[in-house]
């Protein structure tokens, strides 16, 4: 009987520590071999700004001040928790975004590295938003690729969202088809933890454009909007990878 329980012990012990060692779980900040990493934001002071990249202001590119882009309602600000730093978005009644321009070191080839991978965590995200409707099309977080820019139609877009409502594999097009959008999280499957989204950035091209894309993808955007329901958004990003 003794010997029953000690073992019992052990393996509920061992769970237990699992158990704890999943919910503190903090995304890996290594990018796996033959990966290229964007950021993992462990380079910038926490509550400061993520100065690598740009600030997309009226879809001019500029470069982060404080506190002009610190502003109450919409920001992008690094957080350290658990001993790791990310990014963290925040928007109420606005819309955010910043920019990995290609001439800001982003060189990506998607014939060597034709995957996008990123860490994210929904902490608050627009009550009832949707992206198939105009007058609720906002998304608490989204990760944009942007492609070939035409001068009349502007650039194509593919814009990966952590949706309030729509399942994951929701697809629209805005733009007169320019941008599409993918659901790949979803509210309705929870949020509130990490959690890790790899795709294939060459064959979604392909499915929704019809076409094969550009060699270069022009730049990485990440998003938070909640201007149509002017609700709160929350998300987190780390370790924006390029995969093979």
């Amino acid at each position: 009987m003794y010997q029953k329980m000690s073992i019992h012990g052990i393996i509920w012990g061992a769970l237990s520590l699992f158990l704890a060692g999943f919910l503190l779980h903090t995304p890996a900040s290594s990018p796996p071999p033959g990966s290229v990493l964007v950021d993992d934001f462990e380079a910038y002071q926490p509550d400061g700004l993520p100065t690598k990249w740009k600030y997309l202001d009226e879809k001019k590119e500029v470069v982060f001040v404080e506190p002009q882009h610190m502003r109450p309602n919409e920001r992008f600000f690094i957080v350290k928790e658990n001993g790791n730093q990310f990014v963290r978005a925040y928007a109420k009644g606005e819309s955010v975004r910043i920019i990995m321009p290609a001439q800001e070191g982003l060189g990506w080839d998607l014939s060597a590295h034709p995957k996008l991978r990123w860490d994210w965590r929904a902490n608050a995200l627009p009550k009832g938003a949707d992206e198939t409707r105009n007058r609720l099309n906002d998304t608490g977080g989204a990760v944009y690729v942007v492609f070939a820019m035409n001068r009349l139609l502007g650039p194509r877009q593919i814009k990966y969202t952590y949706s309030s409502t729509l399942p994951v594999g929701t697809v629209k097009s805005y733009n007169l088809g320019r941008m599409k959008v993918i659901v790949v999280a979803s509210a309705a499957d929870g949020f509130g933890e990490w959690m890790t989204i790899e795709r294939d950035v060459m064959a979604d091209y392909c499915k929704v454009f019809g076409s094969e894309p550009p060699e270069r993808p022009l730049s990485i955007m990440l998003w938070s909007d909640s201007d149509n329901t002017g609700d709160d958004a929350e998300v987190d990003f780390d370790n924006i990878t390029l995969m093979e």
